[in-house]
């Protein structure tokens, strides 16, 4: 199913000063599809500080991860788009947020007037920086300094959004169009940690949810081929509840200028042992199963997805 066609990588701006690169974006030798896959949080880098500096051992912290994201939408370079994903933890910093969504509470001053501290992400504490990892645990010790979610804005979410904003405006120069695909996964039962609570805790969730803003982030034919892509392979697909899109599927998805967003949750519980946070036996196949969903997007007419 995978063509053998090798995939260059390319590495963003640098992170922190001992860290590596932000991001890491893998592209096709040629692309030859209007799409671009991102893996915002499926990033495993822990800086050596921030474990320190906080109240939890990293097994927990990893709680917060879309482990192996990034990995089952892997074939993408080789099918044609690009893909980008983040490489620093999502509870160290969260790419899939405005760049300051903070919560005054953990920070030792006051904030400046820019700081969105009233987002209800921010109250759920899974703002920019997050309070908490997926239990509701709180991740630090003590309050910190402003300067250090500046230093971390500064060296991880704009190197990531620079990047990502270059693949998109490149695709939408070579192709008349861009679609994004924001690439997430979610607990297999209901719980709070995501963009949104499920409705409820402890109820079991779909095999897929894809979100489109309820139609305002993506051509209605961006979804409907998602859809059909996933259940002709036997998934349950529902849109939009309770994930509707993030950050990222609302600032990039404009349908009117020919730029669309789509975001897919996966069901952990298909490809991962959510205890030990290891790949199960159906990760071979699930990633067999997003490689189809990609050949299918990329076979969208583009007449289709262009500017109105």
């Amino acid at each position: 199913m995978i063509p053998s066609e090798p995939a260059l990588k390319a590495q963003a701006a640098p992170g922190t000063d001992a860290g590596p690169p932000a991001c890491l974006v893998t592209e096709p030798a040629r692309q030859t599809a209007a799409l671009v896959f991102s893996s915002p949080h499926s990033g495993r880098y822990y800086p050596e500080d921030f474990v320190t500096s906080s109240r939890l051992d990293p097994h927990t912290l990893r709680a917060s991860e879309d482990a192996y994201v990034d990995e089952l939408f892997g074939a993408a370079p080789h099918l044609g788009a690009p893909l980008i994903q983040a490489t620093y933890a999502r509870a160290y910093l969260d790419v899939n947020r405005e760049a300051w969504e903070l919560d005054p509470e953990m920070f030792d001053g006051p904030l400046p007037e820019f700081v969105n501290a009233r987002s209800g992400r921010v109250a759920a504490g899974l703002g920019t920086i997050a309070r908490v990892v997926a239990s509701g645990t709180a991740i630090y010790h003590g309050r910190m300094p402003f300067a250090e979610a500046e230093r971390r804005v500064s060296a991880v979410y704009k190197p990531y959004h620079q990047a990502l904003s270059r693949l998109l405006d490149r695709t939408h120069a070579q192709f008349g169009c861009a679609v994004l695909v924001d690439c997430h996964s979610m607990p297999s039962v209901g719980g709070s940690w995501g963009d949104m609570p499920l409705k409820s805790a402890g109820a079991a969730v779909p095999d897929f949810i894809l979100g489109d803003r309820y139609g305002r982030s993506c051509h209605g034919e961006v979804m409907a081929v998602a859809q059909q892509a996933l259940a002709a392979q036997g998934y349950r697909v529902v849109r939009n509840d309770p994930y509707s899109g993030g950050f990222n599927t609302r600032h990039y998805g404009v349908p009117r200028e020919g730029r669309h967003a789509l975001q897919i949750e996966i069901n952990r519980a298909l490809y991962m042992d959510e205890a030990t946070i290891g790949r199960s036996d159906g990760f071979g196949p699930l990633r067999d199963a997003m490689s189809a969903l990609i050949l299918a997007l990329a076979a969208l007419p583009l007449d289709l997805l262009k500017a109105a």
